[in-house]
């Protein structure tokens, strides 16, 4: 069993490292520079080191001649040293800037593509956490770690070549620390990955409670439970703490047992040289070399060791971002055709929908059974229903965010058929339940449904939504900002701007998902009529709890518990509070 999750985890992370490769390929050319760069700058540095050998023996022994060529050689060294280290260091920040942002915009539109069903699955702080912590692991971790990867290696290398010419004892009791880090790999890689997945889905927990705190701080002070909140949070952040503590402890161990073994490898090396000194067999030139080059064998390979819970690190966010690029995505890939057929649609379409169910993927019963309608141009369609019956989902799969199970939803244009899809969206435009806005201005919410729309199309579209006075009043007008959530309007005075910018879309079908609950009956009845005395071509479907919604329509239906949707008959409405 362990021999098999050793390698299931092998197997994992040379995927994950696979996947990084993928992103970082495209700038082989400067990698290949930056790495060049480090190689050069080890092997500056060992050969300064053997030049200090030089150095000192001219010294001892007088000699001018050799003491000169050693001190130039020497201090050439170095200086390079340091302009290739301030070359490097410019080229990582350029690099790792750039590819953290190529791959935090790559993940972004991943995640926004991906298909609602499964993506809706994650809670928005996990998708930030992701998004924002993971990869930033990724982008900084893999141009520190590849190249340092390589200079180490050559460090190690010329310092054992070195090490292994003038003694061979030396050399090998300079690796004395390599059967700890070979013997102990296997613990180690696991024990690090652990921890590292622990810490970053703890972290994830800590994001989403404090974002939908956040979000719902108004509920929380509403509801006096502002203490509650506060202690439920210190328990998570204690949580993580806590895995951060347990990670640390282990990394203070490592680090000791390193340190432990640092320190005798160096006596080791010293005791020898001192003792091959006593001998009369080195000189101190030689001896100074040994200390100073076996101190950095030994680091070096000390450095490649301590490279693995940077590599486990890196590879556990990267595991993390692929597990959401893996979704598939949605592929637009009959946009054109839409678009076209939408242009024209100057008479309006039809919806047809055909035993169509729906069950989503967890929950096992269908919640939409066997559904047949067909709506056209200049109906107005209202589907009522109790609370989960499968409204909101019917107007989910009218948007293309989830696909039937059985059945067809097609819009028929012109004598043409299109199956619904995320492709056909530009055919609706929709106003949800919920207060839907950005952070900005009235007019930048608005022009979201149309970008070129003047000031004074914006105008009439809150005309036509009964919100108008209210802009007009407003110093700003149509530059009043918005607080996040919308929170400096009235959910009533929200609605209508999103049935405004509903409005703007001029889709031939609108979607209301309760989009009029929170408006008086006067209002709802000016709203309703205007919007449909607008265009005469446009569909309405709207979802409601009002009984006074229906006298705008032209069809009712109900949709039954059992998910079936059949023509209203007359029964009691269930009451909005029910919702």
């Amino acid at each position: 069993m362990r021999n098999r999750i050793d390698k299931n985890l092998l197997s994992a992370m040379l995927r994950e490292w696979e996947w990084i490769f993928s992103y970082i390929k495209r700038y082989k050319g400067t990698i290949v520079l930056y790495i060049l760069f480090g190689m050069i700058a080890a092997v500056m540095s060992v050969g300064s080191t053997v030049a200090s050998k030089f150095l000192i023996d001219a010294v001892i022994s007088k000699d001018r001649t050799v003491l000169m060529r050693s001190a130039a050689v020497a201090i050439a060294l170095l200086i390079l040293q340091v302009l290739f280290q301030a070359v490097t260091s410019r080229i990582t920040s350029v690099l790792s800037t750039r590819i953290d942002n190529e791959l935090r915009n790559d993940i972004f539109a991943h995640v926004v593509r991906a298909r609602w069903e499964k993506i809706g699955t994650f809670h928005s702080g996990e998708l930030l956490n992701r998004l924002e912590g993971d990869v930033s692991t990724v982008a900084s971790g893999v141009i520190n770690f590849i190249p340092s990867a390589f200079s180490k290696s050559v460090t190690f290398l010329l310092s054992f070549a070195v090490v292994l010419h003038y003694d061979s004892v030396m050399a090998f009791l300079a690796l004395l620390s390599a059967p700890f880090f070979v013997l102990s790999s296997r613990f180690l890689v696991k024990t690090i990955r652990a921890f590292n997945k622990e810490a970053r889905d703890m972290n994830g927990k800590v994001l989403s409670f404090s974002e939908e705190c956040l979000r719902n701080l108004q509920i929380i002070k509403a509801f006096d439970l502002i203490k509650e909140y506060t202690n439920l949070f210190k328990e998570l952040t204690e949580k993580y703490r806590e895995v951060r503590l347990k990670y640390e402890k282990f990394n203070i161990i490592m680090t000791m047992v390193l340190s432990l073994l640092g320190i005798v490898v160096s006596y080791a090396c010293y005791g020898w040289a001192v003792y091959r000194l006593w001998q009369g067999i080195i000189t101190v030139g030689t001896m100074t070399l040994f200390l100073q080059i076996s101190g950095t064998l030994t680091s070096s390979f000390s450095s490649l060791a301590s490279l693995a819970p940077s590599m486990v690190s890196i590879s556990t966010s990267a595991g993390r971002i692929m597990e959401i690029t893996r979704f598939e995505t949605e592929t637009d890939e009959d946009r054109d055709h839409a678009q076209a057929l939408l242009e024209n649609a100057v008479n309006g379409v039809t919806l047809e929908i055909k035993n169509m169910s729906f069950a989503y993927a967890d929950a096992g019963e269908n919640v939409l059974n066997d559904v047949s309608v067909t709506v056209r141009p200049g109906e107005r369609v209202a589907v009522i229903g109790r609370s989960g019956n499968g409204k909101t989902t019917l107007l989910k799969i009218l948007l293309g965010l989830v696909s039937p199970g059985e059945g067809s939803v097609q819009l028929a244009v012109n004598g043409e058929r299109i199956t619904i899809s995320d492709s056909t969206r530009r055919f609706f435009s929709y106003v949800p339940q919920e207060s839907a806005v950005f952070s900005g201005t009235v007019a930048d919410n608005l022009r979201m449904a149309a970008p070129d729309a003047s000031d004074e199309t914006l105008i009439q579209a809150l005309r036509l939504a009964c919100m108008d006075e209210f802009i007009s009043s407003q110093p700003e007008k149509l530059n009043f900002r918005l607080e996040e959530n919308g929170d400096n309007l009235s959910h009533g005075q929200l609605q209508r701007l999103l049935i405004a910018r509903a409005v703007l879309r001029d889709a031939p079908i609108v979607l209301f998902d309760e989009a009029t609950s929170a408006l008086d009956a006067q209002t709802e009845a000016q709203v309703l009529s205007n919007l449909m005395r607008e265009d005469p071509h446009r569909i309405f479907i709207l979802t409601t709890h009002r009984k006074s919604v229906l006298e705008h329509c032209t069809q009712i239906y109900t949709v039954t518990e059992t998910g079936r949707l059949l023509p209203y008959t007359g029964e009691p409405i269930p009451e909005e509070n029910e919702e």
